[in-house]
């Protein structure tokens, strides 16, 4: 099966909020493989449904040195008051990176592919990465969590970057 491509900035359906997930079906087991399969394509660590242009609250991560994981309808319960910085990017704009700074901590809640409820507390970077998936289902593309000039900058040199 063919890999399924990646929305590239700044295709609108990235700034569109994501419906949550209410079949816990074949064709969601589905979706999540054709993610994982995107991702590392890409390559990435993380990737959100809206990336593949499917407008569903899935996100799918893999962390170095962990196994991946799928969340359906995740949601951030609580956020620390201690904030940490960490250079992201998206495998929607792939080669741009830049420091965001958010909350070190974080309460999640979300479903598994058979719909139960799981809470947890994350910190490091995958607080980092859920939270910046996160972001995504809810159409606010990473660059928005920097400052108007950093975003123009980092814009500029992406479209050159991409142009050559």
């Amino acid at each position: 099966m063919a890999i399924r491509l990646i929305l590239r900035y700044p295709d609108s359906r990235l700034s569109q909020p994501a419906e949550p997930v209410t079949s816990f079906d074949p064709a969601l087991r589905q979706l999540a493989d054709d993610l994982l399969q995107a991702m590392r394509a890409a390559p990435g660590v993380g990737i959100t449904a809206p990336h593949i242009g499917v407008p569903q609250r899935l996100v799918v991560l893999e962390l170095p040195e962990e196994k991946p994981r799928t969340y359906v309808n995740p949601q951030i319960l609580s956020a620390s008051q201690q904030t940490a910085r960490h250079t992201e990017g998206s495998v929607s704009m792939p080669g741009a990176t830049e420091e965001v700074e958010r909350p070190a901590t974080i309460r999640l809640r979300y479903q598994d592919l058979d719909g139960a409820v799981h809470e947890e507390d994350v910190g490091g970077f995958h607080a980092v990465c859920m939270q910046h998936e996160i972001d995504q289902l809810d159409g606010i593309f990473w660059l928005k969590r920097l400052s108007r000039l950093k975003r123009e900058r980092l814009i500029r040199r992406w479209q050159k970057q991409s142009a050559g």
